[in-house]
């Protein structure tokens, strides 16, 4: 996620770390190179290529346009649910160090120590690549070496989680109403859990990004023989612009699809595990907390 003072006018031209210009820019250089041999071609040998009204265009641009809108508003709405749904998990991991401090010291802490593995955990099992050793210290020796062979390892803390508080039940330690409330912060980290597991497996249909997609890259291809005649070479600078909104918004629409990835504009689950790490030490008494979580380069992942 980008995390940035607001850039004054000039910084907003020259800015590339987080922008989409580095992605997009070889598809806005050969649009651009082919409207330049297409606006040279109107110049040096009419006839030689057909003209095209831009009447047309202007229409077919509107309607993209429009496309690409509803397209990148779906797109930042799974976004925005994957954030939505870190932020429960920060609040139910707090609500969840409360409860438990009607527990003994030892029973607290092994419990609040896995709701830090599970949270560490999520973040690998949504991020594949990342730092596992963030989850594995925290996971108990017993529970390690199912935790490594589990194919939902995040799940398999739960359910540690599960049957320790059955057994605290079990023994008497606590009684049917703080369970019951403990058990349903258990069963909104699950939940959170499900949630992110649906938008990580269940992506935008991919026949409507692929219509998206293919219109875009024809639509720039085919404008400047539309305005060559109208525009000469102004055409190169025009069809450019028009190449970097519409590839541009295609390219961030991908981007805000799987929030969970790595890329800059990516939900920072890590910054969040490591938050509710924190959380979780501190209440448990610790003193010697890793710092916030920073940007760098302005980025926070």
């Amino acid at each position: 996620m980008i995390v940035r003072p607001r850039p004054h006018f000039l910084q907003l031209f020259f800015i590339l770390r987080g922008s989409i210009v580095p992605r997009i820019y070889p598809g806005i250089l050969a649009t651009a190179a082919l409207s330049a041999l297409v606006a040279w071609l109107h110049q040096s040998r009419p006839g030689l290529l057909p003209n095209f009204s831009g009447g047309p265009f202007a229409l077919i641009g509107i309607a993209l346009s429009i496309f690409l809108g509803f397209r990148n508003s779906a797109c930042y709405d799974r976004w925005w649910e994957a954030r939505r749904q870190w932020g429960e998990l920060v609040a139910a991991s707090r609500s969840f160090a409360r409860q438990t401090m009607i527990l003994p010291p030892d029973e607290r802490r092994r419990l609040l120590t896995l709701a830090i593995a599970f949270a560490q955990a999520l973040a690998v099992h949504l991020r594949p690549g990342a730092d596992v050793g963030k989850a594995t210290r925290y996971v108990p020796p017993d529970a390690l070496a199912a935790f490594q062979a589990g194919r939902n390892p995040p799940d398999v803390l739960l359910g540690r989680i599960g049957a320790l508080l059955a057994g605290l039940r079990g023994s008497g330690a606590i009684g049917d109403i703080a369970w019951q409330a403990l058990d349903q912060t258990v069963a909104r980290m699950t939940m959170v859990q499900a949630a992110c597991e649906r938008l990580r497996g269940t992506p935008v249909p991919f026949g409507y990004t692929l219509l998206l997609h293919r219109t875009a890259y024809l639509f720039c291809i085919l404008l400047p023989f539309g305005f060559a005649d109208s525009l000469g070479w102004g055409t190169p600078l025009a069809a450019g612009l028009v190449a970097y909104a519409f590839f541009g918004l295609d390219a961030l629409g991908d981007e805000l699809e799987q929030p969970f990835g790595d890329l800059p504009n990516d939900v920072p689950i890590a910054a969040l595990a490591d938050t509710i790490e924190a959380n979780l030490r501190e209440a448990m008494g610790e003193t010697d907390l890793p710092a916030p979580p920073v940007p760098r380069d302005f980025v926070l992942m």
